[in-house]
């Protein structure tokens, strides 16, 4: 006789299909979700952030807010406004019989319909000069889009240059932390010959503790650098942003090629073409025009007008009246006008004097700002000139001096592995090799970002720079 089964060899069974099928599927998620973290370049980055920024968002919402603007002037000037309408009416009491004209105690029932349109004609120039001023609207949403876009460039530029500091420090780093374990295992090695004392051993011990620590918080200031751009750019991806590390070389590099001839002094005819330089001639721009309407509203305004109207009637409760046809009625009541009026202001409690007078003072502060503004991007452009020289002299410097450093560095190791020199000394050698590896690698990036800027000055963005 065959046993039965339990019920929950059976359920084993089916929860062991199950895993198996859910290991499968996770393992497809985490290959599809390695597979997809591409390594961003820095104009990768850039673009990203650009397109997923809320600031870009309501800026373009603003220039659509512009362009809105910009046609509803242009209509209001030169289309009239047009007005159609249409009424019915039932009187109970005392009313006018629009065939007589006289007054009339009978229900009575009215039904009209009209249609009129009006133009300025002269408003004292309101209208071009509002059509000027929404023109200039729509640039300066131009301007302040491209001013938004090149500081969005400009912070997510310095942040990835802090993630590829810290992560080429992180491997060097991680480089000393071998050397360091290696040159640990020979001295234990030389100490069971009697070739290295003990106190050397555990001065080793002590150096590699050391390089393991820096190695630690240097993969913690990375992992905050990462961080701050993922910030920057509202990073939305499941996955980890990863740098790539082969394109931001060749980056580098290609403007490490200023060190022999340094680009020339940027002119001053670039500040005018600055995004703060031109939102702030706008705005003086749109300020003159604003005092211009505002004398003008002293001159009379000059409109034209006209319309047609017709009307239908009948008294519904007396037995012997019989109506005229509705089309009948339509086309013999129907009426249309025409009227030209001019407006002279006399009058209004001194309010246009007024209004005078603060357009004029609105106007002064848009020229001084705009000559402050002038002012400060040619100090900023003189200013960036000279922090870019000043760079290029400290990578110069920090070139040669890392090249000796790592030269000096492989002549004390191989004198260590002699023993002719102390892990002290061996200590020192690698410290100021590691120091020297810092700096000059913060003397790249540094004069990256200063020439970036001295050649955005020149009229060249920043993503343009990084194809």
């Amino acid at each position: 006789m065959n046993s039965l089964a339990h019920p929950l060899d059976s359920i084993w069974q089916i929860n062991k299909i199950f895993m198996k099928q859910y290991t499968i599927l996770l393992l497809l998620c985490l290959c599809a979700a390695h597979s997809a973290a591409v390594p961003y370049s820095l104009r990768d980055c850039m673009e990203y952030a650009i397109a997923h920024s809320a600031k870009m968002d309501i800026q373009r919402a603003n220039n659509d807010d512009a362009r809105i603007a910009r046609r509803e002037a242009i209509l209001r000037a030169f289309t009239p406004t047009i007005q159609g309408g249409t009424y019915a009416s039932l009187n109970f009491g005392r009313g006018i019989d629009p065939e007589t004209n006289n007054y009339i105690s009978t229900t009575s029932f009215n039904n009209g319909y009209s249609v009129s349109g009006a133009i300025t004609l002269f408003n004292g120039f309101a209208a071009v000069n509002n059509l000027k001023i929404t023109k200039t609207a729509i640039k300066m949403g131009i301007a302040e889009e491209q001013q938004l876009r090149d500081q969005i460039c400009l912070a997510v530029m310095e942040a990835y240059c802090n993630v590829l500091y810290f992560t080429q420090m992180t491997e060097a780093l991680q480089v000393q932390v071998t050397t360091a374990t290696s040159n640990l295992q020979l001295a234990q090695r030389q100490e069971q010959l009697g070739q290295k004392s003990h106190a050397d051993v555990i001065q080793l011990e002590a150096d590699l503790a050391e390089r393991e620590y820096q190695y630690i918080t240097m993969t913690n200031q990375l992992n905050d650098a990462r961080m701050t751009l993922q910030d920057l750019m509202l990073w939305e991806e499941d996955y980890e942003l990863l740098i790539d590390l082969q394109s931001t070389e060749k980056l580098t590099a290609s403007h490490a090629i200023g060190l022999t001839a340094a680009d020339g002094i940027v002119s001053n005819s670039e500040a005018l073409h600055h995004p703060s330089v031109e939102l702030a001639a706008y705005r003086m721009a749109n300020a003159q025009l604003d005092l211009s309407t505002a004398r003008w509203r002293l001159a009379p305004s000059l409109s034209l007008s006209g319309g047609w109207s017709t009307g239908y009637y009948t008294y519904p409760r007396t037995q012997d009246y019989v109506a005229m046809p509705f089309a009948s009625q339509f086309i013999n009541n129907s009426g249309e006008y025409v009227q030209l009026s001019l407006s002279i202001p006399i009058y209004d409690g001194l309010s246009r004097q007024s209004n005078i007078v603060r357009k004029k003072n609105a106007y002064r502060r848009a020229e001084a700002e705009y000559r402050q503004t002038l002012r400060e991007v040619e100090a900023e452009m003189a200013r960036a000139v000279q922090d870019r020289d000043g760079a290029m002299a400290a990578l110069k410097q920090a070139d040669r001096r890392a090249k000796a450093q790592q030269e000096a560095y492989a002549i004390n190791s191989k004198k260590f592995e002699q023993g002719l020199i102390s892990p002290l000394e061996l200590k020192t050698s690698s410290d100021n090799h590691l120091n020297a590896q810092a700096e000059h690698l913060n003397a790249q990036l540094k004069y990256f970002i200063k020439s970036c800027v001295v050649r955005y000055y020149n009229g060249e963005k920043y993503i343009e720079q990084v194809k």
